[in-house]
């Protein structure tokens, strides 16, 4: 019998360079929602936020890294996970958060519909400095 691998303790950083990379981001934010006690639904909801941007990170910026933790607030856990790259930086945040807006192939929901899945969203971008995107998911 296997057991379900234990969440650290401190944020861990996962780099981002390949596809297998963004499968290990979604595996290592879905170890630590469940040690936070998120609701299933709210795992998933944090997985699929996360799997974007990872995949965002890989594919518009070129590579970087994710850090994924827990948190607490004093009245309840969660999870919070940071993606950094140094790409090219998004010229036009509105623009970006447009649904249906695509610089790629994709559908135009993913920094829209990351928003949506989480409780918290910050962004940092600029043309030429890269991104950072900081998500936070609350058990209830």
């Amino acid at each position: 019998m296997t057991r379900p691998e234990s969440p650290p303790e401190a944020p861990t950083r996962l780099d981002i360079a390949d596809d297998k990379d963004v499968v290990r981001v979604r595996q290592a934010v879905r170890v630590v929602a469940v040690a936070a006690k998120l609701p299933l639904v709210d795992q998933t909801k944090l997985v699929t936020a996360a799997s974007e941007l990872a995949r965002n990170t890989l594919i518009h910026g070129g590579g970087g890294y994710a850090t994924v933790g827990p948190v607490h607030n004093g009245r309840r856990a969660g999870v919070r996970a940071e993606f950094v790259d140094t790409g090219p930086g998004i010229v036009d945040l509105d623009l970006a958060f447009t649904d249906g807006y695509t610089t790629g192939s994709g559908l135009g929901l993913g920094l829209s519909g990351s928003r949506r899945l989480v409780d918290e969203f910050e962004i940092e971008s600029a043309p030429g400095d890269g991104t950072r995107i900081t998500v936070t998911k609350w058990a209830r």
